[in-house]
């Protein structure tokens, strides 16, 4: 294969063989093709798109990159979930351990942040110790003995994904369909599942911001993953505001450790139980919605999920003390709110300004090289419909320091729009294929 004449087709907008993406992918995992050419033929993608047979194609070789995980010993239906990105978004680490408590038998392998978009991998290291870089056998054992494992891709499985994945956050091409189904796929397949449940966000924080894309993406998502004979529910969520009140990661952490305990902000809780009882009924437990979400209350109420979380820090090495007892957690270095500067109401808030800020506070990744500062972040104390008051904190910033902290209260006031008349609050959901 000559790079540059592959390249230059899907330049041209036309189709390439499952031969040719496998030729090319497989050289640039085994270094035979540089980041500087896998960069162009994603820029090419983003600009052109993939057929649905070249989607399938690109799944397919993603998959086959490395090793999968064989988990057809187990039984017990495994079931896994996975957004597509949003801006405070940690339903996985409650979800996770929820669906386990019910029993789920939940293998999953997250991503580090994209873009604006926190990572679930980047969250669970935010806790000390906390190993989600776990090798295929002990991935496999954990689900074996436990039925939970949350982690990463490694050198084993899905090698194509890590390498792309990290290139994409870079190089501007995140916000590319087949590129998007190429890499959630390709890891879930990978996992051994039998069933997923999609969270496909919407609106101005996700990485597809109009209502049709994200369609689009939802049913392109279900499609692909039904030919590789997963069982998928889609659901459209909103992301016209942050996920909660917590944006950074060990914020976010606190966050999901509060509604394990039983407290927690609403919208998080019920996209939360929303999520996970689909995977409840997907995996035969309830067979009905209802019935499985309000299982899934008690076992929030009871204590039970709560169990699993901290039986999954200890298993993965985690600091369960630090856990239990987060306010022990190294604070950032200048904590300060943003007071509103007028009366009103919130109307609008822009999700991917405030998280391209926590990215510029360090929550986040400029380069490839780049340290996530898991300390740094907001909590967000108004959402859309909300009151507020000249001098009300709109937000509380967790900055590394003062300038730092200076730049990003300049960005989450540009962030929130105040009205003078009051206005409803977005739908959490839209639409379940």
């Amino acid at each position: 294969m000559i790079p540059t004449n592959f390249i230059e087709k899907k330049k041209m907008g036309k189709e390439h063989s499952a031969d040719e993406i496998r030729e090319f992918i497989g050289g640039y995992v085994d270094g035979s093709i540089p980041d500087y050419q896998m960069a162009a033929w994603l820029m090419a993608v983003n600009f052109q798109g993939m057929t649905d047979q070249e989607t399938i194609a690109l799944v397919d070789v993603m998959l086959n990159s490395g090793e999968t995980i064989d988990l057809s010993h187990v039984k017990t239906y495994k079931v896994d979930k996975h957004s597509t990105g949003g801006v405070g978004d940690k339903v996985s680490l409650i979800l996770a351990p929820l669906a386990n408590a019910v029993g789920c038998v939940v293998p999953m392998l997250s991503g580090r942040s994209l873009g604006h978009s926190g990572g679930t991998l980047d969250k669970l290291e935010s806790i000390p110790n906390f190993n989600p870089m776990l090798s295929k056998k002990e991935f496999i054992r954990l689900v074996e003995k436990y039925g939970l494992a949350m982690g990463g891709q490694t050198k084993e499985v899905v090698p194509a994904d890590r390498k792309m994945y990290a290139l994409r956050d870079v190089t501007s091409t995140v916000k590319s369909i087949p590129l998007i189904c190429g890499s959630i796929l390709s890891k879930k397949i990978a996992e051994g599942i039998d069933g997923l449940v999609l969270d496909v966000k919407t609106g101005n924080g996700a990485f597809l911001p109009e209502y049709n894309q994200s369609q689009k993406l939802a049913k392109q998502l279900k499609n692909v993953g039904q030919h590789f004979g997963l069982n998928v529910k889609a659901v459209i969520t909103d992301m016209n505001q942050p996920l909660g009140k917590a944006v950074g990661n060990w914020l976010e952490v606190v966050e999901s450790i509060d509604v394990l305990k039983g407290g927690g902000p609403a919208d998080l809780i019920e996209v939360t139980l929303h999520l996970t009882a689909w995977m409840v009924v997907l995996s035969g437990i309830e067979k009905t919605f209802d019935r499985a979400r309000s299982l899934l209350e008690k076992a929030l109420k009871n204590g039970s999920a709560w169990e699993k979380f901290l039986m999954m820090v200890k298993n993965q090495g985690g600091d369960v003390d630090m856990v239990i007892n987060p306010e022990k957690y190294k604070n950032a270095a200048y904590i300060a709110p943003v007071d509103s500067i007028e009366n009103g109401f919130i109307e609008a808030v822009d999700s991917y300004t405030i998280g391209m800020s926590a990215l510029e506070l360090g929550a986040g990744r400029r380069a490839l090289t780049d340290k996530i500062k898991p300390e740094v972040g907001f909590i967000i104390e108004k959402k859309i419909g909300d009151s507020v008051e000249k001098g009300e904190p709109l937000a509380i910033i967790h900055a590394p320091d003062k300038d730092a902290w200076q730049q990003a209260a300049k960005q989450l006031l540009k962030a929130f729009n105040i009205n003078r008349h009051k206005v409803a609050a977005p739908p959490l959901f839209y639409e379940t294929f």
